[in-house]
């Protein structure tokens, strides 16, 4: 049997001068949580909606177990747009039943997902609800719920986290673990980077329409290098500005944040924080993924023109 993974092998799509896709590579195994990151604008969306035949590539493939996606592949995927897709006037459970029929379940098996997804998730007192009467983080979670209730072998989740609340975003997280743990492949997009952070096996970087960086957590971080965090009270802004191989990179709740090249000497940094005055902590880290994704998306600031939100 071939592998089980999802591929994204060169994607291109334009839209008359402005390139939304560009050679967008990567692919999510079986198992794996990957988190897909980048701006607006950056091409997330297009890609998802790609491997959802909701739009058409101009080049390039997706494949699924080394198979070119059809619609019967694509029956088979667990999708959450961003623009939720969800009728408004429809009640929860009508809603849902309706779409487990669609993706081909009987009557008595469609019911009984319904009513799994809807405790699950925390909705089933909304059951008769129509949906428009629902918060905005009850809409979520049954946006989530139309994602899964057809039993799916591949999720495809574009900003799933958006507008919960912390208990549904520990719900969602823990639903996800538990589908990559059954060998489903996820991949979702998220600004959210310090959830990203902690939920990811892998995560994509993807500026104009290409993915510029894709690994491990650890890994990426360790591409960032180190940095070092000084609180240096007495200090004035620039006390570190011109110190060889030193790049301040800003303050963070008072603490001066410094990346420093190979070959640097730490130790004159420490000497110069001294001459100001007293030093409450001189520590080397390495960097987040929120400060690597900055790092990486500033190198080129512009986007794609893709309309996301």
């Amino acid at each position: 049997m071939s592998d089980r993974r999802l591929e994204v092998d060169a994607l291109s799509k334009r839209y008359g001068d402005t390139v939304a896709l560009d050679g967008m590579t990567f692919d999510v195994r079986a198992g794996e949580i990957f988190g897909f990151v980048g701006s607006n604008g950056a091409g997330k969306t297009t890609t998802m909606r790609i491997i959802l035949g909701v739009l058409a590539a101009d080049g390039g493939e997706v494949r699924w177990t080394g198979v070119p996606v059809s619609q019967e592949t694509r029956s088979r995927i667990g999708y959450m747009p961003e623009e939720r897709g969800l009728y408004p006037r429809m009640k929860v459970g009508e809603q849902l039943t309706y779409l487990a029929r669609l993706h081909g379940l009987g009557a008595e098996r469609a019911a009984a997902a319904v009513r799994e997804w809807t405790e699950r998730l925390g909705v089933q007192a909304r059951i008769g609800d129509e949906v428009q009467k629902l918060s905005l983080g009850n809409q979520q979670r049954v946006q989530l719920a139309a994602a899964l209730v057809h039993d799916p072998e591949i999720l495809v989740l574009d900003e799933p986290f958006s507008g919960l609340d912390p208990v549904a975003v520990d719900v969602m997280s823990q639903v996800l673990r538990e589908k990559a743990a059954e060998g489903i492949p996820v991949i979702f997009s998220s600004h959210q980077l310090d959830l990203v952070e902690r939920l990811c096996d892998r995560v994509g970087i993807v500026r104009a329409g290409t993915m510029v960086a894709c690994d491990t957590v650890d890994e990426l971080r360790a591409s960032g290098g180190e940095e070092l965090l000084v609180h240096a009270p007495d200090a004035g802004e620039g006390w570190a500005v011109g110190l060889p191989g030193v790049t301040v990179r800003g303050v963070e709740n008072g603490r001066t944040v410094l990346a420093l090249d190979e070959g640097a000497d730490d130790q004159a940094v420490l000497a110069a924080a001294l001459a100001t005055g007293p030093v409450r902590e001189f520590a080397r880290r390495r960097s987040t993924l929120t400060e690597l994704f900055r790092h990486v998306v500033s190198a080129d600031a512009t986007t794609s023109g893709e309309n996301e939100k």
